[in-house]
């Protein structure tokens, strides 16, 4: 006991003496720290702050190639995350590990656990290394679901002006959360630069095939075409679209309807099981 208790007041001792002398930051600052980086008004958690301070420590060590690294940048500044793409693949490395080293204990306490912990922590890794990609396909569905309406818009102003900047600027106060902040950005790039660098700009920060026809369009109309003809076969090509969406995901309701509906008739079946069951246990007591 003696030897157990020196041990670990000589490795903890020897800790804060290396942390002071490196200039690690504490916990509480780098919970300050994640707080104020996060958008959210949630605290950060001390287990965020342990997992960053691991991971920044391990992100130095971790190989990743050029292509993929500048693919994952582009997609971490759209999915709005402030992290560097190694910093990224580390934090899920570390989460995925830390599930693994429950396995050790596992092994000698609860054998038959392992196989759980094994797909958990493979699960984690995968589900943290593609939270940025989920993120950024969620914002892009949410923004191609507006852009009928906000073609439509469009098509009714050229009729009347050629303001693109104007336009955009009073679409937004009635758009939705994800394209209102596209269009925030948007606008203040236009109203400091070039129009046509900051609509390009927000063609490459979405990455949609449906707002790159709306962009070529308005490009178009800035530098003097006729685009009222192109958006009113814009605004018809995807309003067909968003009738097929429509379809599908009315498509889609039966399923996760009659999931429920499966699940209900296996509670009637258990209620009604259990009645039989404890009506003949009954009949089976006064029998003896």
């Amino acid at each position: 006991m003696i030897l157990l208790l020196f041990a670990v007041f000589f490795t903890a001792g020897s800790y804060f003496i290396l942390a002071e002398v490196f200039k690690v930051p504490t916990y509480r600052t780098s919970r300050a720290i994640l707080t104020v980086g996060k958008k959210q008004k949630k605290q950060a958690r001390s287990s965020d702050a342990f997992i960053m301070e691991l991971s920044g420590k391990i992100a130095r060590f971790l190989p990743m190639d050029e292509y993929k690294k500048r693919k994952l940048a582009a997609t971490l500044r759209s999915a709005e995350i402030p992290m560097t793409p190694e910093l990224y693949m580390a934090q899920a490395h570390v989460k995925a590990g830390l599930i693994f080293v429950c396995i050790i204990p596992c092994l000698l306490t609860v054998p038959l656990l392992f196989p759980v912990f094994l797909v958990l922590g493979i699960g984690t890794f995968f589900s943290e290394s593609g939270k940025a990609e989920k993120m950024v396909k969620k914002r892009r569905e949410e923004i191609e679901f507006e852009l009928p309406r906000f073609v439509a818009t469009i098509t009714q102003e050229l009729m009347a002006s050629r303001d693109i900047l104007s336009m955009l600027e009073t679409y937004q106060k009635n758009a939705g959360p994800a394209l209102r902040n596209e269009l925030a950005i948007t606008t203040a790039d236009m109203r400091t630069g070039n129009y046509e660098a900051a609509l390009t700009r927000l063609e490459a920060r979405v990455s949609s095939a449906m707002l790159s026809d709306v962009v070529r369009g308005l490009i178009g109309c800035i530098r003097g075409d006729d685009g009222v003809t192109f958006f009113r076969m814009l605004s018809h090509d995807m309003k067909q679209l968003e009738v097929q969406r429509l379809k599908r995901l009315a498509m889609e309701r039966p399923p996760k309807i009659r999931r429920y509906s499966f699940l209900l008739l296996a509670c009637m079946l258990l209620i009604y099981m259990g009645v039989m069951g404890y009506q003949i246990l009954g009949t089976m007591s006064g029998m003896f």
